[in-house]
């Protein structure tokens, strides 16, 4: 509400407008947040996107050949899980959407092969893409190897340690994984060396970007690709369930994940929609990715949005023990949700976070990713709040990319 009011805008009017399906609006805008900042060599290639986007996106011959990449290659529809133990221990009804059962282990692969697919249509000889925990990484190469495209993906030194699992997948799968030892060395700096590719090259090479986040029209284009979790997670909750949950709840870093699952649940205003950042270790600029929670409107890799940045507007270094939620800001519509209300956002801290994972782990044989767990650790307080009420979990992946970070954590003195 105080932000809302800061702003300068009508939290209801945008509410209705976000309810009938009003965003983003002609110029990329979600309310005060997206828009396109970018430099002059750049607007060429994101208005043949849009354009391609408008041409494609919902053409008959362009969603049978999606559809039928979901289906036989990527696996779809992922199953949804009735989480028997945890559900006994938290005293809820607890439901998880299986995201980590996707091909390569999470949802990035819904957007990646989307992607790729237009971008072969828009004429592209190579791909570059970015990528923080791997997964995107991972997703992107996959989808150029089924399409026969190059492949470049840039990912961050700090990461590809900690990441290292995923960074031979990678190159398993065909790619040039290309280290970034600039900046921060984590995803914000891996984003803007594809953007320098991309700006090297805007006519050969098409950028695959794997967040919710930058210039418009990605941010659209990714909740387009994303939303199949929340559209097919909507339906089985009604078969299998007999009801809509009472809460979605998602990790939030970009927003990738999060957004492909609220967004069907938007205009279902009897289901609470919950997002979980990277709390980190506390609430200090530094000691966090919560952009969401502590964050300041600012323009960040050509998007307006909500910003980790210091008084003068220096963006500013996080701390996540999550690769893929170390970001500094969060997608424009995460950005408007949070504002009018929409979507309650809160920050799990890491030890709650792995704690999480590690009960996951014990009580449901499923090893989630360290980005899933902390909307494990959400959902864990909210049903200590709500007791009996019916949760659906949105686990965007597996956790086998994160071993190394595991074994220095939660298996350190026990190996």
């Amino acid at each position: 509400m105080m932000r809302a009011e800061a702003l300068k805008i009508d939290r209801e009017a945008l509410l209705a407008a976000a309810l009938r399906g009003a965003f983003p609006d002609e110029r990329g805008r979600y309310g005060p947040f997206g828009g396109r900042y970018v430099p002059e060599t750049l607007v060429p290639a994101l208005d043949r996107l849009e354009e391609g986007v408008r041409a494609h996106l919902r053409e008959s011959g362009f969603r049978a050949e999606l559809e039928s990449e979901l289906r036989t290659w990527v696996g779809r529809p992922t199953p949804l899980t009735l989480a028997r133990e945890l559900s006994r221990r938290w005293g809820a009804e607890v439901w998880l959407k299986r995201e980590d059962l996707a091909h390569t282990g999470a949802h990035k692969i819904n957007n990646a092969i989307g992607q790729a697919l237009l971008a072969k249509r828009l004429g592209a000889k190579r791909i570059v893409a970015e990528t923080g925990a791997g997964q995107h990484g991972v997703a992107s190469a996959a989808a150029c190897a089924r399409l026969g495209m190059p492949c470049v993906v840039y990912m961050g030194a700090i990461d590809m340690e900690r990441q290292a699992p995923n960074v031979g997948r990678m190159k398993l799968l065909g790619a040039e994984v290309v280290p970034v030892t600039s900046g921060d060395q984590t995803l914000r700096a891996a984003i803007d060396e594809a953007l320098r590719d991309w700006v090297a090259d805007p006519n050969g090479t098409y950028y695959l970007l794997g967040s919710a986040v930058g210039p418009h029209p990605y941010p659209y284009l990714v909740r387009e690709f994303q939303s199949v979790i929340g559209v097919e997670a909507r339906a089985q909750m009604l078969e299998q369930a007999g009801a809509l949950p009472d809460v979605a709840v998602a990790c939030v870093g970009g927003g990738s994940n999060a957004i492909g699952l609220f967004h069907p649940f938007v205009r279902d205003l009897g289901v609470k929609l919950l997002g979980l950042e990277a709390g980190g270790t506390g609430t200090g600029l530094g000691q966090n990715a919560a952009s969401l929670a502590y964050g300041t409107p600012g323009v960040l890799q050509g998007c307006y949005s909500l910003l980790l940045q210091d008084a003068h507007g220096q963006i500013q270094e996080t701390h996540s023990v999550s690769a893929g939620l170390d970001y500094p800001g969060v997608g424009p519509e995460h950005a408007l949700l949070a504002t009018i209300g929409r979507v309650v956002y809160e920050a799990a801290e890491d030890d709650e976070s792995l704690e999480a994972l590690a009960e996951c782990c014990e009580a449901e044989g499923i090893l989630p990713a360290i980005e899933s767990a902390h909307a494990f650790a959400g959902a864990k307080r909210y049903a200590r709040a709500n007791p009996g009420s019916r949760i659906l979990i949105g686990l965007s992946g597996r956790g086998d990319k994160d071993m190394p970070t595991l074994q220095r954590t939660l298996l350190k003195g026990k190996l």
